[in-house]
């Protein structure tokens, strides 16, 4: 054993100085940390000096946040602070909406009710709401799941508004041979509603928003007959945390990961890009709101490529980064003049965020 001491010895030195060399490839070797859910500001924190950042890229950063008209940002690892930071006006305590990111609270509700035996996503919706919930011939109605609610797949008129009464459903395609960025996902919290007989906003508060912490939260009901979620910026972090830790809580399991692995990967043959409701970064192709076109490569080429994401209009941003135990949220007004849930206000973000520890 002793001839191979000093081989050891050189295998932990050069080791040891490729870790150096890859900057923040890997995370801090760290138990994960979750807020306490007292309704207190504690929230522990990492400083970039401890991370061994570049903190000359941090004002560069803030600089165009500042610019791109952020009201907040916050970056954590391994569950605590490293950047927090709010803009023109805006503070740790002010809600704000999440827009589409919010169709991600949606989906883990969904999946609640599922873990609990409320419903099947396998079932078809009509199964919970009746016969007639769409304008659809019967026969192409019943073609549609729950599932194909989460994916997108529906099969049902994206042109047509945000509208999802009956009358404004209308057939295009055969549920699952069609993917559209589609407001009619929303009908999944009727169907929670149906399935566990409470209502959507009481299931919603029970088994996610006060198991993480999330005070204050809530609902705002729209004429177009869906809800929009506004919270603080901090309580958007809460759910970052649960999603980068695969539906779990501080040693409590919300959401069973195997449902939760599920929702961030590829769910159907059409849009590589897209889960249950998250859009997925690093795939080889993806589909964009309102289109039918395939873009090839990755939504986001400077992002991570394990990324998944929660993306709003208005560029409302929830980013988990598993490989990296990073979750990154951006709320505020759109960036620039184009108001789709993607932009490349995105790419350039990761390039100011990368130049922190690269």
């Amino acid at each position: 054993m002793k001839r191979y001491f000093p081989l050891l010895l050189v295998l932990f030195f050069v080791l040891g100085c490729a870790e150096k060399e890859c900057g923040c490839d890997s995370p801090p070797q760290e138990a994960m940390y979750f807020p306490p859910n007292d309704g207190s500001s504690t929230w522990e924190t990492r400083s970039i000096s401890d991370l061994g950042w570049n903190a000359n890229a941090v004002q560069p950063l803030l600089d165009y946040l500042q610019l791109k008209n952020s009201k907040s940002f916050i970056i954590l690892i391994n569950g605590r602070i490293v950047l927090e930071n709010y803009f023109n006006g805006h503070t740790a305590t002010t809600p704000w909406y999440w827009a589409s990111a919010g169709k991600t609270l949606t989906s883990t509700v969904t999946g609640i009710a599922e873990q609990e035996g409320y419903l099947n996503t396998n079932n078809k919706v009509s199964d919970y709401l009746g016969i007639g919930w769409t304008n659809a011939p019967i026969a192409k109605e019943n073609l549609i799941t729950c599932k194909h609610l989460l994916t997108m797949s529906s099969g049902l008129d994206d042109s047509l508004g945000d509208d999802v009464s009956s009358a404004n459903l209308q057939y295009v395609a055969d549920a699952g041979t069609r993917w559209a960025y589609h407001n009619v996902y929303v009908k999944l919290q009727d169907v929670v509603t149906q399935a566990t007989g409470q209502t959507w906003t009481n299931y919603f508060n029970t088994k996610l928003r006060d198991k993480l912490g999330m005070t204050g939260g809530s609902w705002i009901n729209s004429t177009d007959g869906t809800r929009t979620y506004w919270s603080t910026t901090r309580n958007m972090a809460r759910f970052g945390l649960m999603a980068l830790n695969k539906g779990k809580w501080n040693g409590t399991t919300v959401i069973n990961e195997t449902y939760f692995n599920l929702a961030t990967t590829t769910s159907q043959t059409i849009n590589q890009s897209y889960g249950y409701l998250w859009w997925l970064n690093g795939k080889s192709s993806y589909h964009l709101p309102q289109s039918q076109l395939q873009f090839n490569g990755s939504i986001i080429p400077h992002g991570p490529s394990d990324m998944f994401m929660a993306l709003g209009k208005n560029d409302q941003k929830i980013y988990v980064i598993p490989s990296q135990k990073m979750v990154v949220i951006r709320m505020g007004d759109p960036a620039d003049a184009v108001n789709l849930a993607l932009s490349d206000f995105d790419d350039v973000l990761w390039q100011k965020i990368n130049a922190l520890y690269q």
